[in-house]
């Protein structure tokens, strides 16, 4: 049996897939199809008060470290205000949970996935982009707010409204 070693992987600056996903640049570092699964990293850059709606995964864990700025992550644990270099750990399980910038500048946060997927899910709902090129968020009717909850659901997800956790 012939011992198969795989080489390291780099992504300058510049690389990975650039994704314009609900208002923010999402730049896949490494994908699954990368780990065999095991995991994805994303790096992303959240404008001003952006940030994803209300969501859970019951079958993956999600990391984010706050490389740069600062985002309110809430969750049906409460709210936690995670500043440069914070980590925060979404468990497995369906927690409710969102984040987003509150700050008046951009935030950089880099977000791990295990096992891989999340990725999948930005690739099918965002658009590719250059570097430096953002997108405003889609405008959201009922039918493209239906299309991307069953592809959410096709990756694992659930979406909630807006206020969900306002009426906890």
């Amino acid at each position: 049996m012939e011992n198969v070693r795989s080489m390291p992987t780099v992504v300058g600056p510049d690389g990975g897939k650039i994704l314009a996903v609900v208002g923010g640049n999402y730049r896949v570092l490494v994908s699954g199809q990368q780990t065999g699964g095991a995991f994805s990293t994303i790096e992303m850059l959240v404008p001003p008060q952006n940030g994803p709606g209300p969501h859970s995964h019951a079958d993956f864990f999600e990391t984010f470290y706050i490389v740069d700025g600062e985002v309110e992550v809430h969750s049906e644990a409460g709210t936690y205000t995670a500043k440069k270099g914070a980590f925060v750990l979404i468990p497995k399980g369906g927690v409710v949970h969102y984040f987003k910038n509150i700050s008046d500048q951009m935030t950089k946060l880099l977000c791990t996935v295990v096992p891989a997927g999340l990725e999948e899910f930005f690739e099918e709902i965002g658009e590719p982009v250059a570097a430096g090129q953002f997108l405003p968020p889609p405008s959201m009717n009922t039918a493209s707010l239906k299309r991307i909850q069953d592809i959410a659901k096709s990756h694992g997800q659930l979406l909630y409204p807006p206020d969900f956790l306002d009426k906890r």
